[in-house]
């Protein structure tokens, strides 16, 4: 019985595969006959938006609606049932328990795009001058491949604590006593958790940033470096006024990249602490209003904060990338 249950939803999840994609393609091929059989003006006007309409409608229903939904919401209730004004957003930018998220993320947006980025300019710098390159980057990309939870074992395992006098069996307490110091708390102690946390999305990140900047700094023209130290340049001095200038543009990809990855930060902080002892940021505390408090007005609230301080770093963006196209 279980057997042939299998095999009737194997069947289903092949048949919904091939329907599906023999839908889509059948749906485009007679789209571009009809369009075809117009006049060549009209005809070049229509095509591209037969081919984008598909996607549009998708980003629609799945992207804009959702938002435009939340929005409404966030002005309501706790149930979505009465009309409520700012009073969410108010919540939002008063209650103490969302200061301290503003504040962690603050700190996650500073130290993780800071080092992240620092770390990876001067590895990939230094690691272009060394043979074992590819060796080298393959090891500081590997956390790449890890995802934020997986990640966030892998590091519940070395910060884990045991009370002194006890064998510890996480990493940085063994240590730490080894050297004849006490272990830490990494995880329950308020003036260093935070850091920990921050301290595992610099690793995962590091490896990202490195691999960019790499490709960037491989583009700079041999013959430019090579004039400089004609002229007398030491390598500090072609770091600092021929290398960052020259990549300034992927500088600025890459931290943008990362400032939204840090402002959607959630995973490692539900797997590493849940939130707790001060570590909220401002994605857990979206999650702990809709989920756990069932408050789905200051939940929503919360998400369009949280929108709100995603736009401005995708408008640079695509502002770099139409400058760049201008220039080229």
């Amino acid at each position: 019985m279980q057997d042939s249950s299998n095999a009737i939803r194997l069947l289903g999840a092949i048949a919904a595969i091939v329907l599906g994609s023999g839908g889509v393609i059948a749906l485009f091929y007679a789209a571009n006959i009809l369009v075809n059989r117009l006049p060549y003006r009209t005809r070049s006007r229509i095509l591209p938006w037969v081919y984008m309409t598909p996607a549009l409608a998708v980003l629609g229903a799945f992207l804009i609606l959702p938002t435009i939904r939340t929005i409404i919401i966030s002005f309501m209730d706790r149930r979505s049932e009465n009309f409520v004004g700012l009073d969410n957003y108010i919540f939002a930018f008063t209650n103490p328990d969302m200061l301290i998220a503003f504040r962690n993320n603050i700190l996650w947006l500073v130290l993780v795009t800071g080092i992240s980025v620092s770390l990876g300019l001067v590895i990939a710098v230094l690691v272009d001058k060394v043979r074992y390159e590819p060796l080298a980057k393959a090891l500081i990309f590997l956390p790449m491949a890890i995802s934020f939870v997986g990640a966030s074992v892998i590091w519940r395992f070395i910060y884990a604590y045991q009370p002194p006098g006890v064998d510890q069996i996480g990493l940085l307490n063994a240590i730490a006593v080894a050297l004849g110091f006490e272990p830490i708390g990494w995880l329950v102690n308020k003036s260093v958790n935070n850091f920990a946390l921050i301290a595992i999305m610099i690793w995962l990140q590091t490896g990202f940033a490195m691999v960019l900047l790499s490709s960037a700094v491989k583009g700079i023209p041999k013959d430019v470096i090579e004039a400089a130290r004609i002229d007398g340049a030491n390598e500090l001095q072609i770091f600092w006024r021929i290398t960052i200038p020259m990549i300034s543009s992927t500088l600025v990809v890459v931290s943008t990249t990362i400032i939204v990855l840090v402002l959607k930060v959630f995973d490692i902080v539900f797997v590493m602490t849940g939130g707790n002892l001060d570590t909220d940021v401002i994605a857990s505390r979206m999650i702990k209003e809709m989920f756990n408090f069932r408050n789905f007005g200051r939940g929503s609230a919360i998400a369009v904060v949280l929108l709100l301080a995603v736009i401005p770093v995708m408008v640079a963006n695509i502002r770099r990338f139409q400058q760049q196209e201008v220039n080229r």
